[in-house]
């Protein structure tokens, strides 16, 4: 969608990703999804008189990944209260990084080049978890609700963005590419759908002539990457309708409702004053040591972004490609990778690897390198066909496994010699007189026509390529 001509949107977000720890950010219970509602709690989570927190050391470290995975300053931090009171949430406070956080000043790049700045990424608890009964799911119209406290006190990172972004498919793209760093940094299960990972989306327009922003409403707890594209481009329009009917845009929060396909009002957004943020002083300030931080810079997994340099080396595709970033997002770079080391042509991996294999519901697992490069060797070779190679690795998908040289012998696979070919392409063409006179007068839709002819009179066995080939030599003979 884009805005009317003079409008320009504005877009921040905020990312709330769990942290894949055993335990719970400041106690010992576990930190586990889809457990019996209130079996994973104790006095510290539910916030009883007397009880202290103590800081969940692998908490820290995963939030520092996450920092030099991001690009940010890892710096001495403080734990605040954020006070604020709801029902999910047991001491009616929520303790959180305020004005000294352990992440600062980062950035992210995404596949088409577009930098986002980071402002922080801040460690923080998670609430409770209420489920409103009735109605549409929010607490207005409901008949009761229901509070579980398993998730109150499970380790956050909290993400936030500069406001960078300008349109919906930036944003989507924004949080695409975050969720598979922290996937592949092991710091969190990314998994949406369980809400290990929300998305706060801050939505302002503004007159393109002036670089003020506008008033800004933050859209909660967004749980998809289709969602959060939907909302903000509703946000968005929403707003702009204001304005040009000369009504102006309050200062909010909002809820994404799918089937409505709109977002609500939820609350007056409060300011950071608001919170009444003050330091915790159950917990003593948190200082890395330069040692721990450089540890855990060094031992950072490889990152999304240079593994699609990888594979764009070696295909001599674009690194921005969406083939190149499907099989990394689906953990099939090892495939090409693999193929290409041992002498296969690339750009057949890639499409294969892209396509064949990405399109299969076990996503290649149980396709091994060695298989996988055989295909691509024997179409590279010309000694099967593209559409047989496809065929070869649709039963050693479906299998999981297998010899390909066996499964191409067992459909009796082999390269048209080509004398045989050059005889079926010169019956085709003489069968169909008009088109042939189309294709030399430079019509090139008909090109599939005569692929697809030749294909049908040798049971598939053609090379589409070779095809290709014969018919622009006899345009020149």
């Amino acid at each position: 969608m884009t805005l009317p001509d003079g409008w320009v949107m504005v877009i921040g977000l905020e990312v709330h990703c769990e942290l894949k720890t055993a335990t719970k950010l400041f106690c010992g219970c576990p930190n586990m999804f889809g457990d019996e509602p209130n079996t994973n709690i104790c006095p510290t989570c539910l916030g009883l008189p007397g009880s202290l927190p103590v800081l969940n050391e692998n908490a820290v470290e995963l939030a520092m990944r996450i920092g030099a995975a991001l690009n940010c300053d890892i710096l001495a931090s403080t734990f605040h209260r954020k006070n604020y009171f709801y029902p999910d949430m047991p001491k009616d406070y929520q303790v959180s990084q305020y004005d000294e956080p352990i992440n600062l000043n980062g950035r992210l790049d995404l596949p088409d080049g577009f930098r986002v700045g980071v402002t922080r990424a801040h460690i923080e608890e998670d609430t409770g978890k209420s489920t409103h009964v009735g109605g549409d799911g929010r607490i207005h119209g409901a008949t009761h609700s229901l509070v579980d406290y398993n998730r109150s006190g499970v380790p956050l990172v909290e993400i936030v963005s500069e406001p960078d972004m300008r349109t919906a498919d930036q944003a989507r793209a924004y949080v695409t590419e975050l969720r598979a760093i922290l996937v592949a940094t092991g710091a969190s299960d990314g998994r949406m759908e369980e809400g290990s990972m929300r998305v706060d989306a801050n939505i302002s327009v503004r007159r393109s002539e002036t670089d003020e922003f506008g008033t800004r409403c933050e859209i909660k707890n967004v749980n998809s990457i289709r969602s959060l594209g939907r909302a903000i481009e509703y946000e968005a329009a929403r707003q702009v309708g204001l304005i040009e009917a000369g009504d102006r845009v309050i200062q909010q929060t909002r809820h994404w409702n799918e089937q409505q396909g709109r977002t609500i009002t939820g609350r007056v957004k409060e300011d950071a004053d608001d919170y009444r943020y003050f330091l915790e002083p159950d917990l003593v300030p948190l200082d890395p040591s330069p040692e721990w931080i450089a540890s855990v810079r060094s031992e950072l997994a490889v990152l999304p972004a240079t593994r699609r340099e990888a594979v764009a080396a070696a295909t001599g595709a674009d690194a921005s490609a969406t083939a190149v970033a499907t099989v990394v997002d689906l953990e099939l770079d090892q495939l090409v990778l693999g193929a290409v080391a041992a002498g296969a042509d690339g750009r057949i991996a890639l499409a294969r690897a892209s396509n064949e294999v990405a399109a299969d519901a076990e996503g290649g697992r149980g396709l091994d390198v060695a298989a996988f490069t055989a295909v691509i060797a024997m179409e590279s070779a010309s000694e099967i066909t593209a559409t047989q190679a496809k065929t070869v690795l649709g039963e050693l998908l479906a299998d999981g496994g297998g010899d390909p040289e066996a499964i191409a012998a067992k459909h009796g696979f082999e390269a048209m010699d080509g004398s045989v070919l050059d005889s079926v392409v010169d019956k085709v063409i003489a069968a169909n007189p008009n088109e042939w006179q189309r294709y030399k007068d430079g019509d090139a839709k008909v090109t599939g026509f005569f692929v697809g002819q030749v294909m049908k009179a040798t049971g598939g066995k053609a090379d589409g390529k070779a095809v290709t080939a014969a018919l622009v030599a006899r345009t020149k003979a």
